[in-house]
């Protein structure tokens, strides 16, 4: 777990690495719904709004996989990802929860050497 000065740190390279393809000023919930898309792996399309949330569920769900709370079933018929929770999600502030998920995420653009 990164300390909150290296996390920022790597949160603000993190941004910069994704500004060129995405625009700037990516916050969490764009970067959580660029991460849903590529786990989707289906390309450009038209979403539903409920598709979007979908979308955002599958990045969270992919995030908090390595740490427990989700384990991967598999793909429906028309090639959804899907999870089971596997854990009780902690109740955490806000502060603590925005720190989980930008771990999270700085992590997961780790292992995909974007940063």
């Amino acid at each position: 777990m990164l300390h909150d000065e290296e996390l920022e740190q790597q949160w603000h390279r993190l941004q910069e690495a994704l500004e060129p393809q995405f625009g700037g000023d990516l916050d969490i919930q764009a970067i959580l719904f660029i991460i849903g898309i590529q786990e989707l792996g289906q390309g450009y399309k038209k979403l539903k709004k409920d598709d979007k949330l979908n979308v955002m569920h599958i990045a969270i769900c992919t995030l908090l996989e390595p740490l427990g709370y989700y384990e991967f079933e598999g793909k429906d018929a028309e090639g959804w990802p899907h999870w089971k929770a596997t854990a009780k999600l902690p109740h955490l502030k806000p502060a603590q929860q925005a720190h989980l998920m930008r771990q999270a995420v700085v992590d997961y653009f780790r292992k995909m050497e974007v940063i």
